[in-house]
């Protein structure tokens, strides 16, 4: 019973537990339906074509963003790591998670690889979905930070203290992980004679089942209702300062100086957040749903079932829908994926003129000046006229780019 399994199965359990099990025992697959819940889920079909959709569309999309920040010198700024680490969750629930999670919808029983692989399992999702959640809340404490203390900012924003950061998230994430885990393990069932049922193998909680509520509780606390309202305080206080900054940028413009506007990259992060925020509350719903319930009904089991599918199509999108608001939101990502995706949009410069002249230009642009600039914000040099050279030097440390986590 990890982060994503199909939770209705235990829910079927609850169900019939008053029941008379003996009437169940005209054959070994009903045995099995009346302990384990249905070998096949009702939603395995449309649910699984949907996640097709979400697979291909959320590997390309966060493939492309890892290959873009390690090929882009200039998109290696200290927001760009942890959206990387981002991108490297959503990939490995996308790879790793979502293949077992359709398997299985369409074989529930038994499960196939062994203690090893359910502790596998377990952690996988455990760590994916706090390391998401971190690396969402520590970008918008980094931008916090850049809006409301920008010289601080300055001197302590590098790519060096964001992959410290990164590591110190993802350790965190495995540690914290490790608890829900060791409460997991290969269940077997019996007959009522004794003997073993065959094929009756499941992955699940081993351990009394008031651990494991208490662990959802307790981490659905941790990591999301405290770094969900941590982080609509700062979205908060980073909007009154934008809106007192706008009469200063009046007075500016009056004055004829123009200093880089932090609207555009915070703008990014906080549809980020929001989106990030609607994909995973099904999730945490479904978990905190089952966690309370002490006595189960048909209704609140369908009620449950319902919910459970519907986080989980909502879990997997939160993996697919970052790189589409990157490049909705970011010019410099936009141009960058385009770059990947179709390196001739280089345009006759860049077939040209070699890679080292190159780079000189692109480096023209001011870094402490352009951190946060907008798209109006001027280069020095006419290598910025290209389409992709103009992104990547008016964005150039806006530090940006936009959530399982589960997410």
């Amino acid at each position: 019973m990890s982060v994503m399994d199909k939770l209705g199965n235990a829910s079927w359990v609850h169900q019939q537990e008053a029941e008379d099990p003996f009437k169940y025992l005209n054959s070994t697959e009903d045995y099995l339906a009346y302990i384990c819940g249905p070998r096949r889920s009702p939603f395995s079909l449309p649910v699984s074509a949907v996640y097709a959709l979400i697979f291909t569309v959320g590997v390309v999309g966060n493939l492309l963003v890892c290959l873009v920040i390690l090929r882009h010198q200039t998109m290696r700024t200290p927001t760009n790591y942890y959206l990387f680490s981002l991108a490297v969750s959503d990939l490995l629930v996308l790879l790793l998670g979502m293949p077992l999670e359709v398997y299985e919808m369409w074989h529930n029983y038994p499960f196939l690889f062994g203690s090893v692989g359910c502790y596998f399992k377990t952690a996988l999702f455990e760590t994916v979905c706090f390391a998401s959640i971190l690396s969402v809340t520590t970008v918008s404490v980094e931008r916090y930070v850049a809006v409301v203390h920008p010289f601080r900012a300055k001197m302590e924003r590098t790519g060096r203290r964001a992959l410290r950061v990164v590591g110190i998230v993802w350790g965190f994430s495995i540690a914290f992980s490790l608890p829900n885990t060791s409460i997991h393990g290969i269940k077997l069932h019996y007959f009522p004679n004794g003997s073993l049922v065959p094929g009756s193998a499941t992955c699940t909680v081993t351990k009394p089942i008031w651990i494991y509520n208490f662990i959802i509780q307790v981490t659905s606390f941790v990591f999301y209702i405290l770094p969900m309202t941590l982080i609509s305080v700062l979205y908060f206080l980073m909007g009154l300062r934008l809106k007192k900054d706008e009469s200063f940028e009046a007075d500016e413009v009056t004055a004829n100086f123009h200093r880089p506007s932090r609207k555009p990259i915070t703008k990014m992060l906080l549809v980020l957040v929001l989106v990030f925020a609607v994909c995973w509350t099904p999730f945490h719903v479904d978990r905190l749903f089952f966690s309370f319930v002490e006595k189960w009904t048909e209704s609140l089991a369908s009620v449950f079932n319902l919910i459970h599918v519907v986080s989980g199509v909502f879990f997997y999108l939160s993996s697919a829908v970052n790189p589409i608001i990157y490049n909705l939101l970011s010019r410099r990502f936009r141009a960058a994926f385009r770059n990947i995706i179709s390196p001739s949009c280089k345009s006759g410069y860049f077939q040209d003129h070699p890679p080292a002249q190159r780079n000189i230009f692109l480096t023209e642009c001011h870094p402490d000046l352009t951190k946060d600039a907008g798209p109006q914000f001027p280069c020095q040099s006419s290598i910025c006229n290209l389409p992709l050279s103009t992104a990547l030097c008016t964005e150039q440390a806006n530090g940006s780019c936009s959530q399982r986590q589960h997410l």
